[in-house]
């Protein structure tokens, strides 16, 4: 899923690669399943984890792993899919914590649901789901399965995320082509999906939503009919499933994120806060989305008539604080930090050049604008090959003055190559720029641009 290893940068070019000889390689080094008093080949994901949580925790446990040994994304995604699905239909049970009694303190008149919660101990059950990821890799050692190994649509996908002169990475971000692969899912629309999420205040957030967005997307029933619901109600069940820890935890973090869902032939995006999305087509920006910032009226008017406040400090802040208005966690902002994104979706024509996805980091001091000079520079200069060009970015962003976490991730939708015989407006001078063209919508319209937030 490629939302670990932050402060790295990665670039990636998905493509066919053998599948029998990953999986000899893999058990050869793994002769044997697991021993309670055998190392994890994984760091568990925390001391324990409530029932909801299972599904998308030990997919990224499986898919960190597969991917740090370089398997094939469809192999990877299928050999997941197929160890996670046989690990939710056992009896959890043996794995089961009791709660501490210092949970049920917590006194919140928002948490609609009063049922107690079922802990299960993180370690015990990443060890368990290793060995079922091993008998399904020895039981596909001789014979694959088809979806492991079905061809599935190219994609270049160029990423960078820095630190940068912050303490913390507080920045996750997800590449996810073989989607469909990953939650076993056999209709004819392929399916990739794209994310960034800009944690504050801690990376638990951050990396939570990183995990969880996208498993609670695939289990909308209606992912197949209204996507754009699907990530709505995605990003909603993740900030529930998040406070729900943060209570149990005591963790105070939220994050801004911003996604993308190509699904056949439309574009899906969904997004909180402040992080954005950006479409190129034919050297011309498309605006998708409108930020969810304190000084928009519409945000402004929702937070005071709920006995909030917003006000000007260094920038416009909620209740005098936070500088985003919507966002998975901060559980002491919460109903006036809101967690619910918004959605918009657009049909794609094949003359599309490439989505930009960022926090803001990049697009406090990059204008929309400016970002079409500044990638046609790159890849002239480097014959048309992208696969360095949000290196580029993240060094302009950095060059103008960005303090912040800064992740920019840009996901190719025609070879690049096209993209420089096409001779796109703007090439070779980042101050042109492309003309910029609106996705007809009902957003509200853009405010003037805000100073950098923290």
């Amino acid at each position: 899923m490629s939302s670990g290893a932050p402060q790295k940068s990665s670039q990636m070019a998905s493509g066919a690669e053998e599948t029998p000889g990953f999986l000899d390689m893999l058990l050869q080094d793994f002769p044997a399943p697991l021993n309670p008093e055998d190392p994890l080949p994984w760091k568990a994901p925390g001391m324990v984890l409530s029932q909801e949580e299972v599904e998308g925790e030990v997919a990224e446990l499986a898919m960190g792993f597969l991917g740090s040994r370089k398997a094939p994304p469809p192999l990877a995604a299928a050999l997941t899919h197929e160890a996670v699905s046989q690990l939710l239909q056992t009896d959890l049970s043996e794995f089961r914590k009791l709660p501490r009694e210092e949970e049920e303190e917590e006194e919140d008149d928002h948490d609609e649901e009063k049922a107690p919660v079922t802990l299960l101990d993180a370690q015990s059950l990443a060890r368990s789901f290793f060995n079922r990821l091993w008998e399904v890799a020895g039981q596909w050692q001789k014979q694959v399965p088809l979806a492991a190994r079905a061809s599935q649509r190219q994609w270049l996908v160029s990423i960078h995320a820095i630190r940068n002169t912050r303490r913390k990475m507080e920045d996750r971000h997800v590449s996810l082509p073989s989607f469909n692969q990953l939650f076993g899912l056999s209709d004819p629309v392929d399916r990739a999906y794209f994310a960034v999420f800009d944690g504050h205040g801690g990376v638990d957030a951050a990396r939570y939503a990183a995990v969880h967005v996208h498993t609670n997307a695939a289990r909308q029933p209606e992912l197949p009919t209204d996507p754009a619901g699907a990530l709505r109600e995605a990003f909603r069940r993740t900030d529930q499933m998040f406070l729900r820890k943060a209570k149990r935890e005591r963790l105070q973090s939220g994050t801004t994120g911003v996604c993308a869902l190509i699904a056949g032939a439309t574009l899906h995006v969904a997004w909180l806060g402040d992080s954005q999305v950006i479409l190129v087509q034919q050297g011309q920006v498309v605006k998708l989305m409108e930020p969810h910032r304190p000084e928009r009226q519409d945000e402004k008017a929702r937070i005071e008539a709920l006995g909030g406040f917003v006000s000007h400090m260094d920038c416009w802040r909620v209740n005098g604080t936070l500088a985003v208005s919507r966002a998975i966690g901060d559980v002491f902002q919460k109903p006036y930090v809101s967690g619910e994104a918004d959605a918009a979706s657009r049909a794609l024509t094949g003359s599309e050049d490439y989505l930009l996805l960022a926090c803001d980091g990049f697009f406090d001091v990059v204008p929309h604008q400016e970002v079409v000079g500044l990638v046609q520079s790159h890849l002239m200069r480097q014959q048309g090959s992208g696969l360095h060009v949000a290196e580029e970015l993240v060094s302009a962003a950095r060059e103008r003055g960005s303090h912040d976490n800064i992740t920019v991730m840009v996901v190719f939708l025609r070879d690049p190559q096209e993209l420089l015989e096409g001779g796109n407006q703007g090439a070779g001078d980042p101050q042109a720029g492309g003309r910029s063209q609106d996705l007809p919508s009902s957003l509200p319209e853009p405010e003037t641009q805000a100073p950098p937030r923290s």
